[in-house]
């Protein structure tokens, strides 16, 4: 999880495929966490995906917009690999249903 008040298009975009959250709060906030985390030390910050929050434990709560289908992709860990494997039984059967000359047939080995 990285907290700022904001990220390149590039930046934020990678996290997600990477499975990092990158958290957007206001300026002020992001100054305030950092000055807490200067002056406490082992001050700790807890991060609640589900309710979108990230709080401490003197009072600091600070709520976070995502993008639910990038949520639900952290939530349940998975990247564009496991998002696909979800439909593994359709493509498998849909696989099944092609004609045998153009199954394992793949754009390489198209001419």
């Amino acid at each position: 999880m990285v907290i700022a008040p904001s990220f390149a298009d590039i930046f934020f975009n990678n996290c997600f495929k990477n499975g990092m959250l990158p958290v957007v709060l206001p300026e002020e906030t992001v100054n305030e966490l950092l000055a807490r985390a200067k002056e406490r030390p082992g001050y700790r910050l807890t991060v609640d995906l589900e309710s979108q929050t990230v709080g401490d434990e003197e009072g600091v709560v600070a709520h976070f917009e995502v993008d639910q289908f990038r949520r639900h992709l952290l939530l349940n860990g998975l990247d564009d690999i496991g998002l696909t494997l979800q439909h593994e039984a359709e493509i498998t059967r849909h696989e099944a249903g092609m004609p045998s000359r153009f199954r394992g047939l793949t754009s390489a080995g198209a001419a």
